[in-house]
């Protein structure tokens, strides 16, 4: 018994399917996973990047603006409140450092998954202190957990570290 060929169909729906499936192996192609993780990392870095740049004034030298915000501007909006936020340069210290050290893992692929839950955290801190940038809060958050659940991909120093390899997105 002779082994099936595929078929194909003939005329313009077979044409159509046989396009389509060639876009989409371009499309696949194209957004690689490894390159869609390097992508997601990089832009939930870049944010919070250009945040944490703009609250020092040098090496552990907090910038005088970033403290007056968390004293004087900044406040958590929640039930009963807003209220301002306890012990302000405390806590300008470790949004400064914490905006530096998480992005700088992120975009090196090192200890990613929780450079991204620390910035999933800080999102859900800002979405509280900035109740109206929700559409903004909700890309970033959306970011931090496409890295939670698939890692940071082969673009990453994880892997060549002797970290557990990272689990991919499913095919």
């Amino acid at each position: 018994m002779m082994a099936a060929e595929p078929r194909t169909a003939a005329g313009p729906s077979g044409r159509l399917a046989s396009l389509i499936d060639k876009a989409n192996g371009a499309i696949r192609t194209i957004a690689h996973p490894s390159l869609v993780q390097l992508v997601v990392r990089l832009a939930l870095a870049v944010p919070f990047w250009r945040s944490g740049v703009l609250k020092w004034d040098g090496f552990l030298q907090l910038s005088d603006t970033a403290v007056t915000l968390f004293t004087d501007e900044f406040m958590l909006h929640l039930p009963g409140g807003p209220y301002p936020f306890p012990a302000p340069q405390v806590v300008a210290f470790l949004s400064g450092s914490a905006e530096i050290v998480l992005p700088i893992l992120l975009v090196l692929g090192v200890a990613s998954r929780f450079a991204a839950l620390g910035l999933l955290l800080m999102t859900a801190v800002v979405q509280l202190t900035v109740p109206d940038g929700w559409p903004v809060h909700l890309t970033w958050a959306a970011m931090a957990l496409a890295v939670l659940a698939w890692g940071p991909g082969k673009c990453s120093l994880d892997g060549p570290l002797g970290r557990p390899a990272p689990r991919g997105p499913s095919r």
